[in-house]
């Protein structure tokens, strides 16, 4: 359970949420304790100097009076302000029954003793067992003459830690209904996720013990997950059809070594035991067998072939090819079978080209080309070979007359073991499409059905 992508997504999610909610709380605390520091010690100097100035004024007139100075209800001021006065300096105001605590110079910071300004610092007042953040003041009876004290206002440290709590308090509230709504839409966005991926899985699961034929989920809204889903049910299609080419490859060429093989056993054995005596027919079973065992050759060739080009093992020679004389020789080999099938059979030709390359593999090539067109092509039909040599480049077409090729089949006629109407191995054309890449060209394909196809072989004159 604690494995599988269905937790781990939103274990994964809440931690990260409680990771960032944890920064930016601690972020947001730390810049709360220095604006409350700073706002209490504004308000700590605001107090000082408002204060400061009605005891200075009362002290100045009562000594122009020549009477002791007024005794100000100090608790009442700490009442209303919420702080702590305290003065030190001389004993100009009544001690300490009337509210206004004394304090010895002892009693304060070294800089804040004898201080001409208004400072901020902290303290721990006589009596008290925790720190104070103060405010001091200097008091004056005139506005130039040296200070003959200090009112100093504080507040308690705890009061700043209390404020802090109370904001702990409120972003773990709201951390904890923040974590309820996120989980729940972790959850529900994790079986989102999840369940296709799962459904994948399972289907992987299929498809690993030869099940091509799965159905794989439709993923709505498209993404990451639909994009895969799509390419999951195309490569499932695709291993599906890969295993029937396989299948119809192996019938094909069983049938096809069957046959030639048939045959030459039946000569063989007829010539063994003696039953054609005849010279002539002899002859005749041992052109049969001879032709064939070409067939075979020609059959395992193409396995071969194949083979050494999905491998890239493939290799080819470097020489001057006359194509002209090379498309007569491709050209001679179908004319007694269109002879016979009464095809219109031409050969047309533009130019006298002489190109680098290998001469065999091209003329395996358009041999290729040809066959597949003699295959499809019915009797009565036309087929027509023209060479032509354009822009740096020679063309060889192989037009005919048959049925043409669908859109959905354009791409497929090109993969091994495939075949339009389940016979042959599959193997002309794909091993003609990868000859012609491997000697630097490719081939083109124009068709309509009903009305036929043209393949072109385009070749550079100077292979690469």
């Amino acid at each position: 359970m604690f494995r599988s992508l269905r937790f781990r997504l939103p274990a994964f999610f809440l931690a990260a949420i409680a990771l960032a909610f944890l920064v930016a709380s601690l972020i947001a605390l730390r810049l709360f304790q220095g604006h409350t520091r700073t706002e209490n010690l504004i308000e700590l100097r605001r107090e000082a100097s408002g204060l400061a100035a009605l005891y200075s004024e009362s002290a100045a007139r009562a000594t122009d009076e020549g009477k002791a100075a007024p005794a100000f209800a100090a608790a009442k001021l700490e009442a209303a302000t919420g702080d702590r006065i305290f003065y030190v300096g001389l004993n100009v105001f009544p001690g300490e029954e009337t509210g206004l605590n004394r304090l010895l110079r002892t009693d304060l910071p070294v800089d804040v003793r004898n201080a001409s300004r208004i400072l901020t610092f902290e303290f721990k007042p006589p009596g008290e067992d925790r720190d104070f953040l103060a405010a001091s003041h200097p008091l004056r009876f005139e506005p130039d003459t040296p200070p003959f004290g200090a009112l100093i206002v504080a507040k308690r440290k705890s009061e700043l830690r209390d404020a802090w709590l109370t904001l702990l308090q409120q972003l773990a509230l709201a951390f904890l209904v923040g974590i309820v709504v996120v989980g729940a839409l972790a959850l529900y966005l994790s079986r989102r996720i999840t369940h296709p991926v799962l459904s994948l899985s399972a289907a992987a699961d299929e498809i690993a013990e030869g099940r091509y034929d799965v159905e794989v989920p439709l993923v709505p809204g498209g993404g990451e997950v639909g994009h895969l889903a799509d390419r999951f049910r195309e490569m499932a299609a695709r291993l599906a059809e890969a295993e029937e080419r396989e299948r119809n490859f192996l019938m094909s060429v069983s049938h096809e070594l069957r046959t030639p093989l048939t045959a030459i056993r039946g000569h063989v054995a007829a010539l063994r035991e003696g039953v054609v005596t005849d010279p002539e027919l002899a002859d005749v079973s041992l052109e049969i067998v001879e032709a064939e065992t070409e067939r075979l050759g020609r059959l395992v060739g193409d396995v071969l072939d194949l083979a050494k080009l999905d491998a890239h093992r493939f290799t080819v020679l470097t020489e001057e090819v006359d194509m002209v004389r090379l498309c007569d020789r491709a050209y001679l080999t179908f004319t007694d079978e269109a002879r016979r099938r009464g095809i219109d059979y031409e050969k047309r030709t533009e130019d006298e080209p002489v190109i680098v390359s290998d001469g065999d593999r091209v003329l395996q090539i358009i041999s290729n080309l040809l066959s597949n067109a003699f295959r499809w092509t019915p009797d009565c039909g036309r087929i027509e070979v023209a060479l032509a040599s354009r822009n740096g480049a020679v063309t060889v077409d192989v037009a005919d007359t048959g049925p043409g090729i669908r859109a959905e089949e354009r791409e497929r006629i090109f993969r091994p073991f495939w075949s339009r109407d389940g016979r042959g191995t599959g193997l002309g054309l794909p091993i003609a499409r990868e000859l012609a890449v491997a000697l630097g060209g490719r081939i083109e394909l124009e068709t309509e059905v009903g009305k036929g196809s043209r393949f072109r072989l385009v070749l550079p004159a100077h292979r690469p």
